[in-house]
């Protein structure tokens, strides 16, 4: 199956998505769009910089974010904190010529304004997600719960990919009572870098999963 627009969430922040994204994005040379940043680095760096980085794409295929907010926290929370009102009309998916991988921030049910979350913007979108889920203790929790309120919404799901060490059980668990295809493990990284996690990527997932 043919997806031109893929959309990456997750279960929770800090668990490897935008690295995943990173990986994704290169393997199908694709376009990037983060719609909204909520927190810098110190040098006033985001998600877009470190995909442009770790893909390998031309940065001229990492588009600019809707919105760019200051403090790290929940994109509504840092809206407000900022002085800025986010319009949603501002988050319609931009018109580019070739597959675009779209992230979200943190977890599937991360508040975009006080009565919007991101998985209730997945559904306004209409395209294919993908999970991403760390494999340590409390994942099959986490993992399980946002596929039911992706699902309640209407999202279709590609599939689950894991990030970090393999656990098998764990991983297993999920996709069985999840009803949601594995699709592979990005591992832990000695370095990384584009090259050592494309290598990864091509190493662990089916670029056909993802409609390559």
């Amino acid at each position: 199956m043919s997806h031109s627009r893929i959309i990456v969430t997750g279960t929770d922040t800090g668990i490897g998505k935008t690295v995943f994204a990173s990986a994704l994005t290169g393997a199908l040379n694709a376009f990037y769009w983060k719609p909204v940043q909520a927190g810098l680095e110190p040098d006033g760096t985001g998600d877009a910089d470190a995909v442009a980085r770790l893909s390998g794409i031309d940065p001229a295929r990492v588009l600019p974010e809707a919105y760019r907010l200051n403090t790290p926290c929940s994109p509504h929370r840092a809206a407000e904190i900022d002085g800025i009102t986010i319009d949603l009309a501002a988050l319609t998916v931009p018109d580019v010529d070739g597959p675009l991988v779209i992230e979200g921030a943190g977890g599937a049910l991360v508040p975009i304004t006080r009565s919007h979350t991101y998985a209730d913007q997945f559904a306004v979108w209409g395209h294919p997600a993908v999970l991403v889920a760390r494999t340590e203790l409390g994942t099959i929790n986490h993992s399980l719960l946002s596929i039911e309120a992706l699902r309640a919404r209407g999202v279709s799901l590609i599939g689950i990919a894991f990030v970090g060490d393999g656990n098998e059980d764990t991983e297993r668990t999920i996709a069985e009572m999840g009803r949601i295809k594995r699709l592979g493990r990005l591992p832990r990284l000695p370095s990384l870098d584009q090259a050592a996690l494309s290598a990864a990527f091509a190493a662990n997932f089916r670029a056909e999963d993802f409609g390559a």
